[in-house]
């Protein structure tokens, strides 16, 4: 065997000299250098952002969705779609762990984990496309997957079904960041609320806000209202496009009587909503765009654009504890761990 890089540079191969993530084209033969870790792959969940956008591509048709996803792969070594610029995430057995990385991990072969990296940079294998879940944008495949030594990931917990492990796990770094991001009395306006990452993110910011903050939740229907109403986390709900800035400000302004947000979560998995974030925000206020349908020229232009000295967030995906900070979520909020298992399980 040999010495691969800790970030995984030697596994790129266009351009040399880039790291996996931002490459074109990665290596994806599943031959394990010694510091990497080989995964049979039984499950993809893919970012919401890529799974619509790969959907909306092949109009719905799940022939043609795993079409899609196979030519991705095929053409990149990995599931990187070229649209979005968004991966997703995997679970599957530990089959594999290079020499160099034995004593150095807390898991071993057999055991049960999923990715906590994208699969953006993920060198991956898929053999075959079992079973599409358009609703919960998870696919059933038969792969193999490598994690390279700077890779985390989790075990899958044995409190939960693995796809509602996988449904939270996905999105981790959005209610840890808020958990980190929202301090006693702010006023929070979680943009896509009735989504995954959104509603961990209303339990984060009513629980960190407190009694003198207030939790404002923007959704797109009358049904993810129903659903965030269910919740009781949120103490406004507002029903607005959040492509349409003007009225997003509108209605945000109603209900803090001008005063705007101090902070802004935005979670939606659909592009334009950039501008509605900066509108909702105070002067001096923070907007943290987990969404990867954000565009971050568009951001930076529009605030500038309209005089808007707000602090923005890009989503970093990672932050210190959040699988365990997910996933005590759901154990935390039996009202929330019923509604994720009702749409994920």
């Amino acid at each position: 065997m040999r010495m691969g890089c800790p970030y995984g540079t030697h596994r790129v191969l266009e351009p040399k000299g880039s790291l996996p993530q931002p490459a074109w084209k990665i290596d994806n033969t599943m031959e394990i250098y010694d510091n990497e870790i080989l995964v049979r792959v039984e499950k993809l969940n893919i970012d919401a952002a890529s799974f619509t956008q790969i959907e909306e591509q092949a109009k719905g048709d799940e022939t043609k969705i795993a079409e899609i996803m196979l030519d991705i792969v095929e053409k990149r070594g990995k599931h990187h779609n070229p649209v979005t610029g968004s991966g997703g995430m995997f679970i599957g057995t530990v089959e594999k762990i290079g020499p160099a990385l034995k004593d150095k991990v807390e898991i071993k072969e057999g055991d049960k984990i999923a990715s906590l990296v994208s699969l953006s940079l993920t060198p991956l294998k898929i053999y075959r496309i079992k079973k599409i879940y358009k609703d919960i944008d998870q696919v059933e495949i038969d792969g193999h997957a490598i994690l390279f030594e700077s890779g985390i990931y989790a075990k899958l917990p044995d409190d939960m079904p693995e796809s509602l492990a996988l449904a939270v796990l996905d999105v981790a770094g959005a209610p840890a960041q808020t958990a980190k991001l929202v301090k006693p009395g702010d006023t929070v306006l979680i943009v896509g609320a009735g989504g995954k990452s959104g509603m961990l993110c209303l339990h984060e910011a009513k629980k960190r806000a407190g009694i003198t903050g207030k939790v404002i939740a923007l959704v797109h229907s009358e049904s993810t209202r129903t659903r965030v109403m269910e919740l009781g986390l949120a103490d406004e709900i507002v029903v607005v496009d959040a492509t349409k800035p003007v009225e997003v400000l509108k209605e945000v302004s109603r209900v803090t009587n001008g005063k705007l947000a101090d902070i802004t979560i935005n979670c939606v998995n659909i592009p334009g909503t950039e501008m509605s974030s900066i509108l909702a925000t105070k002067d001096d206020g923070l907007i943290y765009f987990f969404s990867m349908a954000t565009s971050f020229t568009a951001a930076a232009l529009g605030a500038e654009g309209i005089g808007k000295d707000v602090t923005m967030i890009i989503g970093n995906g990672y932050t210190k504890g959040h699988a365990e900070i997910a996933l005590h979520t759901l154990r935390e909020n039996p009202k929330l761990r019923e509604i994720f298992t009702r749409l994920f399980v």
